[in-house]
């Protein structure tokens, strides 16, 4: 900065939040949005400082401002809309407050009754200062006030004029950039549509939705279960890799090494003569068939997600068509993927250090692109943190660049910085480590982190009960009452969840063996057939928790989540309520499946909008009861055999 502009910019701009990573990766937002921002500005000396939240989309050439608001102790608030899926920058301005300072002196002097005629001076001087930066008919008011206050007329008119908010107003509008200081970056903002945010996810096999066990499921088979799932509350339907499966070296049944004939192999050993990952399996049906189901699946407000796995079989096409792309062993064959001792001989990694990457990458890309052409918008992303991060950072913004309303579900169980640096970089959602969260510290410890400052602002988690890869100890051995539990859980504590079927309303729970979290009989490697119409399957109470979500504001965000202390360590209990306080939800789960637990709830009332000696009403959305309770701690008392859990709106009225 040259010498003689740096010695007009006086004022100091530092801790602007949100920022991640300073500034180098950008927070998330939901259309509609109001973004919040605060920032440090001050000066020295005791002039006054204005500051000044700029805005925009990234692609826009003009900037938009508001000024910010001060809160004390020199932090300074604003705020703006987002009202456009993509990507908006955002940064702050600050500069001394000329007009300000001047007219907050005049007012504490005419307080004091002093004589102010050199002040109205000075104050014409400024207007003018401003009628210059001015336009138009604006300008020209501005010129009349300094000649009010030059020529002092009447001096009482003039006080009045100098003080009023119609001059602070007009000044405002034409701030003296030559004389700001603004931040040292732009900072950026990834809008995205509202199921970004708040989405039901259910997985199903299209394979396993024929007639029977022994006959491969098709893409009209599908369409029959829509109104099933539907029915069941969710909003996102995902299948598993619907390409051709791979003949070499296929798995049988329960990840045998050797298929029997009819074996229908894993889904996700992807590519066979038939085409690779831009192909369909001829058993599910054609593309028009697939175009067909998406089309169907809208009328029942429902979208289809895809699974897409960056892997090959050794039947995939690439294999021949770009050997390069995958790394070779020292005899010269190509490397199968191995987490030693376990061998996974039908599936090939790519290799992202290949001296053709960048034909790779655009390979990549292309994928996403060929299924969004086809009207698929939301992604689950298998195995994303064994891919390259420069490659998502550059292939996602690629894709959202045609496609902006495109959704990446990040599946990655694996260490807590790669599953953010995966966020950072350009996925939507993420997998979690819910699943594995059972006792009342770890899911509070869990929950808070999640909900903490910077992680909030770019990391939004999707939790799941079960997948088709993880059978969690906790649902092998709890019975009916741990899948209702981890349900409500999932489905309250985050606003985006979802639950692989029909193995979960069903309460599939039998492991591959004692230790395991694999599924014995594994629909990841045979066909199955799924009763849904048993009576013993969980059908109406998910249906029942989902409508829950959908009519209520507060579990369709994040935001709001807070534990209450309960004297019981089985007892876990956190609230959620909207920013109005009109919509609050209050969660009391009992942790053990098999016992009665029961104690005393300590509520933050305050964090509720409630009073030290308040009334009040719960109502059981789950069983349609109501409770009176009055002030901090109340009552609770959960058999799991009847109902783990309580999912209560709080309500003033008393019954």
């Amino acid at each position: 900065m040259a010498k003689s502009i740096y010695g007009y910019k006086r004022v100091v701009i530092e801790g602007v939040t949100p920022e991640v990573d300073s500034g180098r990766f950008p927070i998330k937002r939901v259309l509609e949005d109001v973004v919040t921002i605060e920032a440090d500005v001050f000066a020295d000396g005791h002039d006054l400082v204005a500051a000044r939240l700029l805005f925009k989309r990234e692609d826009a050439t003009e900037w938009q401002s508001v000024y910010m608001t001060a809160l004390g102790n020199d932090r300074w608030r604003g705020e703006f809309p987002v009202s456009e899926i993509g990507r908006y920058v955002y940064t702050v301005a600050g500069a001394i407050d000329r007009f300000g300072t001047w007219r907050s002196d005049l007012t504490k002097r005419i307080a004091a009754g002093q004589d102010v005629a050199i002040e109205l001076l000075h104050g014409a001087l400024i207007l003018d200062h401003f009628a210059g930066l001015a336009t138009g008919v604006e300008a020209a008011r501005l010129t009349a006030w300094a000649d009010v206050l030059r020529t002092q007329s009447t001096e009482e008119s003039s006080r009045v004029l100098a003080i009023s908010d119609e001059v602070l107003a007009l000044v405002r509008k034409y701030p003296d950039k030559a004389f700001e200081t603004n931040y040292d970056r732009e900072l950026a903002i990834v809008v995205e549509r509202e199921k970004a945010r708040f989405s039901s996810w259910y997985e199903l096999f299209p394979r396993s939705q024929g007639p029977s066990a022994t006959v491969h499921g098709t893409f009209a088979d599908c369409e029959a279960r829509l109104p099933y799932v539907a029915e069941l509350g969710f909003d996102v339907l995902y299948f598993p890799p619907i390409h051709p499966i791979g003949r070499a070296f296929r798995k049988g049944k329960n990840n045998t090494t050797t298929a029997e004939p009819g074996d229908v192999g894993s889904p996700w050993a992807i590519g066979a003569k038939e085409g690779g990952h831009t192909a369909i399996l001829s058993d599910l049906g054609t593309l028009a068939d697939f175009k067909h189901l998406l089309a169907k699946a809208k009328e029942f407000g429902l979208e289809i997600a895809l699974d897409i796995a960056f892997q090959a079989s050794p039947d995939h096409p690439w294999v021949t068509e770009h050997p390069t792309w995958f790394k070779h062993r020292a005899d010269g064959t190509i490397q199968y993927a191995e987490n030693p001792p376990k061998k996974y001989q039908d599936i090939y990694p790519l290799d992202f250090e290949s001296r053709d990457w960048t034909g790779l990458w655009d390979a990549l890309r292309d994928v996403f692109l060929y299924w969004a052409e086809q009207g698929v918008r939301i992604f689950r992303v298998d195995n994303p943190h064994t891919k390259a991060f420069p490659f998502w950072g550059w292939a996602i913004p690629e894709i959202k660049r045609e496609y902006p309303d495109a959704l990446f579900l990040s599946e990655a169980f694996t260490r807590p910085r790669v599953s953010q640096r995966l966020a950072k970089v350009g996925f939507t959602q993420a997998y979690t480590y819910f699943t594995w969260r059972n006792t009342k510290q770890e899911l509070t410890e869990y929950l808070e982190e999640l909900n903490e400052y910077p992680l909030k602002e770019y990391f939004w988690p999707n939790f799941w009960p079960n997948t088709p890869d993880i059978l969690p100890v906790s649902l092998q051995s709890g019975g009916e009452p741990a899948f209702l539990a981890r349900l409500v859980m999932a489905a309250t504590m985050t606003s985006n969840y979802g639950i692989y079927g029909a193995a979960f309303e069903l309460m599939e729970s039998v492991p591959f063996k004692p230790g395991s979290e694999e599924y014995l009989n594994s629909e990841k490697y045979e066909i199955k057939h799924w009763d849904l119409d048993s009576p013993v399957s969980l059908k109406n109470y998910i249906a029942q928790v989902n409508a829950i979500r959908r009519e209520n504001k507060a579990l369709q965000a994040n935001d709001g989540l807070g534990f209450h202390p309960t004297d019981n360590p089985y007892l876990l209990s956190y609230s959620k309520s909207t920013k109005d306080g009109l919509n609050r939800i209050l969660v009391v789960v009992n942790l053990d499946p098999t016992r009665v637990q029961s104690g005393f709830v300590t509520l933050d009332l305050a964090a509720l909008g409630l009073k030290d000696d308040q009334s009040f009403v719960v109502h059981d959305l789950l069983t349609d009861r109501r409770y009176s309770w009055s002030g901090q701690r109340n009552y609770v008392e959960l058999r799991p055999a009847e109902l783990p859990a309580h999912i209560f709106r709080i309500s003033d009225e008393l019954i």
